[in-house]
């Protein structure tokens, strides 16, 4: 039961977040403790590329996209997973609150990471 329990942490602590243009840079530093090896597109040199851009490089490069943008949670309605889509749900707001708003459910985000089912969840 302990090496499920390791293999299950060592998956959670490889996840890796995408942050979309809609979402600050700075959500990769807030957040490194418990989404390490995360990026946002303007570091991956996606400043101002289409969605099927960030949809490849996601998927090639084993990445779960965050957005605020329905468009990338439609196209996962078409296309399935992966990669996975964290379609975050709110309005203007500052960095603060997308990074508590992602601490608060970082146990749904690992535990939909692992569902090999869903491929895309809405927060809040």
């Amino acid at each position: 039961m302990q090496q499920i329990a390791n293999a299950v942490w060592l998956f959670c602590r490889n996840m890796k977040l995408l942050f979309d243009q809609n979402l600050s840079w700075r959500l990769c530093l807030k957040l490194a403790d418990i989404y390490p090896d995360s990026d946002h597109v303007r570091n991956c040199g996606f400043r101002e590329s289409q969605d099927i851009d960030i949809w490849e490089y996601a998927k090639s490069n084993g990445f779960v996209i965050v957005s605020k943008d329905v468009d990338f949670q439609q196209r996962s309605l078409l296309f399935g997973h992966p990669p996975k889509i964290v379609w975050v749900r709110v309005g203007n707001c500052t960095v603060s609150t997308i990074e508590d708003l992602l601490r608060r459910h970082s146990v749904s985000i690992h535990t939909f990471n692992l569902d090999g089912k869903k491929s895309y969840l809405v927060l809040p």
